[in-house]
C-alpha cells in the first residue's frame, strides 16, 4: 500500500519532467513512456530565452532568502521572548500570535498594497516583496515551545553571572536549537519561493519578478507561439520545482530527526 501511494504521489513529478523533455507533446498515456528519439533540451533553451530564467532564478532567491534571515531572526528575538521573559501581558502576546496564525493573507492583501505601495512607495523592489513576510507566527511559535524545553537553571545561572538577554539568546539558546532551526528555514522556504499572488501585485518590471511570476506572464501571454507551449511550460516548472526537492532531499535527515524529537521530547 505504500508503494502504490509513493508511486501515486510521485508519477506527476516524473510526467512533468518527462513531458518537458519531449520535442512534441503527448497527453496520451503513452506518452508517459516516450520515444528516446522524441527527448530534447529545446524546451528548457525556449523558457530561458522568453523569460530569462537566470535573473527570475536570482529574483526569486533573494525574496526566498531575506524572508528566511527575517522569518529566523525574529522569531528567535519574539520566541525567547515569549518563553523565557517575564512581563505583563506576555500570555495575551502569545495568544494573539495564535490569532493571526487564522487569518487568510488574503485579507489583508488590499490594506497591505495600499501601505507599501502607495505610501512607502516599495513598488517593484526587493524589500517591498519581503516585507509581509518578515514575520512567521509559525517560526515564533516553534521557536518558543523549543526554549520552554530547555533547562530553566540554565537561563537563570547565565543571569546570576551577569550575562545579558541577548548574550544569553546567542551564546547559550542559540547553539542548543539547531533542530528548530532546520525546521523554521525549511517550513519558511516553501512559501516564499512558490509564493505568486503578492510579487505579482508589487512588481510590474519584469527585471524585478520572481520565477513564479514570470512563468504566469509566460503561460497568459507568449506560451501560444511557441513551438511546443506545453513542454515550456513543463520545462519552467521543472527549474521552479528543483530548488525546494533538493533542498529537502539534503536535509531529509535532520528534518526527520527534527520531528522525532520533537514528538517525543517531555
Amino acid at each position: 500500500m505504500l508503494l502504490i501511494g509513493a508511486f501515486a504521489f510521485l508519477f506527476p513529478f516524473y510526467y512533468m519532467i518527462i513531458g518537458s523533455l519531449q520535442t512534441e507533446p503527448d497527453s496520451s498515456p503513452a506518452g508517459a513512456f516516450p520515444n528516446p528519439g522524441n527527448l530534447t533540451l529545446r524546451n528548457y533553451s525556449d523558457i530561458n530565452s522568453a523569460i530569462s530564467l537566470g535573473r527570475s532564478l536570482i529574483n526569486s532567491g533573494i525574496f526566498t532568502g531575506g524572508v528566511i534571515i527575517c522569518t529566523t531572526v525574529f522569531g528567535l528575538l519574539a520566541g525567547y521572548a515569549l518563553a523565557r521573559l517575564h512581563f505583563r501581558g506576555r500570555g495575551t502576546t502569545f495568544a494573539m500570535v495564535l490569532l493571526v496564525q487564522v487569518v487568510p493573507f488574503q485579507l489583508l492583501i488590499i490594506p497591505l498594497y495600499v501601505l507599501i505601495v502607495r505610501d512607502y512607495g516599495l513598488a517593484d523592489s526587493y524589500l517591498g516583496v519581503i516585507l509581509p513576510f518578515a514575520i512567521n507566527t509559525s517560526a515564533v511559535f516553534i521557536f518558543r515551545q523549543f526554549f520552554l524545553q530547555l533547562p530553566a537553571a540554565m537561563f537563570e545561572a547565565a543571569r546570576i553571572d551577569g550575562a545579558s538577554e541577548l548574550r544569553i539568546l546567542f551564546r547559550i539558546a542559540v547553539p542548543l536549537c539547531k533542530p528548530a532551526l532546520v525546521s523554521v528555514v525549511l517550513l519558511s522556504f516553501t512559501g516564499p519561493w512558490n509564493e505568486f499572488l503578492w510579487p505579482f501585485l508589487v512588481t510590474k518590471q519584469h527585471d524585478m519578478q520572481p520565477l513564479a511570476v514570470s512563468l504566469a506572464n509566460y503561460i497568459s501571454t507568449v506560451s501560444s507561439a511557441a513551438a511546443n507551449p506545453f513542454g515550456t511550460i513543463l520545462a519552467g516548472a521543472c527549474v521552479l520545482a528543483a530548488p525546494a526537492v533538493g533542498l529537502y532531499i539534503a536535509f531529509q535527515s535532520r528534518f526527520s530527526s527534527t520531528d522525532i524529537d520533537s514528538a517525543t521530547k517531555g
